[in-house]
């Protein structure tokens, strides 16, 4: 059975969707990076399934490269979160003005 690769460019649209959606509503910042993964991953999505159709390696390549990225990108963001929260009390981006003087 083939999986056709509108599927998963329809799960890939409605998953970065949800991510655009949490950026743009939401005001917590872990929430926030959370969809900003959620986009990412919608992206990666998109790629398999497009490697899957061209059968073609290339795109599963670039995903490795990206969830790699991502690995570091999470341990990064991750702390400086957490190093907000210790600061700050709360990680809620309308109340964050730390560059400001």
């Amino acid at each position: 059975m083939v999986v056709p690769v509108q599927y998963y460019l329809a799960l890939s649209v409605a998953l970065f969707a949800l991510g655009v959606i949490g950026v743009l509503i939401r005001r917590n910042a872990l929430v926030i990076y959370m969809s900003i993964e959620m986009m990412l991953n919608a992206v990666n999505l998109a790629f398999i399934g497009f490697a899957d159709y061209f059968k073609a390696v290339d795109g599963q390549m670039f995903v490795f490269f990206v969830l790699t990225v991502a690995a570091a990108e999470v341990a990064v963001g991750l702390a400086l979160i957490v190093a907000i929260f210790r600061n700050r009390g709360d990680v809620y981006v309308d109340n964050l003005n730390i560059l400001k003087w």
